[in-house]
């Protein structure tokens, strides 16, 4: 089984600190936070609640969904779980899983309820020790997908008592000192993941210090332990195969598109260094022809692009990579490097659904920071809330009407409309596309 690395991220207060039971700020912005352990190489993330009352709770859930929107990689929600609509908050707030804490006599007796709602492969049971484990692993192996095992120095028999999947929470003071992990826990920790099904590693021993991702990262993949993307791959090609510019720069050109929206960001180049280091990071690392040295991207402006998909042409002369684009990928400050227009046709139009969505979006935002005289999208924002609603639900009627007839136009031209007036509500609630289509990737 490929072990996992799974910092985890104690919320309270709109906060992150460092542990429960240690209140101490770890940082103010658990979102960038999010993003640093993802840049940092962590393979998904576990989102403590430690609210205490409903109100911090519902912001504990707005902050969920906003590191869930931030980062790519899996995020486990916990915490403050005490009915089955509190499953469906963090799943609906982006979460891959959800855990139900078995300290909890109520949360075990929900477990099956809430298994046969969501499926088992969405849960998670937290497990305080061997003797909670025990009790309760018949109906952990029927209702959920993983265990949370809370006591690090049992972990080895907790693997041995279940067939599930176990995510060990290593405490700060069992994996880390103030120079990194010292040597012999390092080496206790790659015994641990000999075990099948240790899944992963969590808790304060990646939280506190990231550079430990890397670091346990680093000997669990000499130990064939951890493969990443690029080791998985069946179709990996080495950089040898690919041709180069010249034999004397080895180098190859390397488009960089948006992941999401195919944007293309901009056009440099790698050596077999940079090459290997994105592949193994994730991180996308060039090899400036100007400096004559290698080039993290983001390094120094905090624009990091994270390798989504790499592709090579027909020809092996060129690299395709797919890439989430922090900020600006231009050193000008522009989304893309590819800003200037040199000849574009009148009829020539974006077909990608979400680019013309946020095209058009972006002139209502305009319209609604720079009125325009004269401008539908400003009377209805002049109006207010009141008649942009009754004008979705008018646009709404004449689609079901346009419906009933026989040209399909119709019911294209109504349903533009619609659109139109649900993206002025988007903007005047602050509602982005990306949001919503991320929505519905989720169901």
């Amino acid at each position: 089984m490929n072990k996992r690395l799974i910092p985890c991220i104690y919320l309270y207060n709109k906060i992150a600190i460092r542990s429960y039971d240690d209140t101490r700020v770890l940082s103010t912005d658990p979102v960038a936070l999010a993003k640093e352990c993802e840049a940092k190489g962590a393979d998904a993330l576990m989102i403590m609640d430690l609210s205490e009352n409903d109100t911090e709770h519902d912001e504990a859930i707005d902050m969920l969904k906003s590191i869930c929107d931030s980062v790519s990689v899996p995020v486990y929600g916990a915490g403050n779980v005490k009915k089955a609509e509190d499953i469906k908050k963090l799943l609906y707030a982006g979460c891959s899983k959800a855990a139900l804490n078995y300290s909890k006599g109520s949360n075990i007796e929900l477990t099956e309820e809430v298994s046969k709602r969501f499926g088992k492969d969405k849960l998670i049971a937290s497990v305080a020790n061997l003797v909670e484990l025990n009790e309760n692993k018949d109906t952990m192996e029927e209702y959920v997908s993983e265990i949370l095992f809370m006591t690090y120095t049992s972990t080895e028999d907790a693997c041995k008592s279940t067939k599930l999947p176990i995510i060990t929470m290593v405490p700060d003071d069992d994996a880390v000192d103030n120079n990194g992990m010292p040597e012999e826990k390092l080496k206790k920790l790659v015994k641990l993941c000999k075990a099948d099904n240790l899944s992963g590693i969590s808790g304060d021993c990646i939280g506190h210090d990231l550079d430990n991702i890397m670091l346990i990262r680093n000997k669990l993949k000499d130990k064939g332990l951890y493969k990443d993307a690029a080791d998985a791959s069946d179709n990996k090609i080495g950089f040898a195969e690919l041709k180069k510019i010249s034999d004397s720069d080895g180098l190859v050109p390397v488009v960089v598109q948006d992941y999401k929206t195919n944007e293309v960001l901009m056009v440099a180049y790698m050596n077999e260094e940079a090459y290997n280091k994105t592949l193994y990071t994730g991180n996308m690392t060039y090899y400036s022809r100007s400096r004559g040295k290698l080039w993290l991207k983001g390094e120094e402006s905090g624009h990091f692009q994270y390798l989504k998909s790499m592709y090579v042409d027909c020809d092996n002369d060129t690299l395709l990579a797919k890439v989430e684009q922090v900020g600006a990928a231009c050193h000008t400050g522009n989304r893309t490097c590819f800003y200037t227009n040199i000849y574009e046709k009148e009829t020539a139009r974006g077909s990608n659904p979400l680019v013309v969505f946020n095209q058009v979006m972006d002139v209502i935002l305009d319209r609604k920071v720079n009125p325009k005289e004269g401008s539908y999208t400003n009377y209805l924002f002049d109006k207010g809330l009141d008649k942009i609603l009754k004008k979705v639900g008018e646009e709404s009627t004449e689609i079901v009407i346009a419906a009933k007839n026989p040209n399909p136009n119709e019911v294209i031209y109504e349903i533009s409309d619609l659109l139109y007036h649900i993206m002025v509500l988007m903007a005047e609630r602050g509602i982005t596309w990306e949001e919503v289509t991320e929505e519905l990737a989720k169901r």
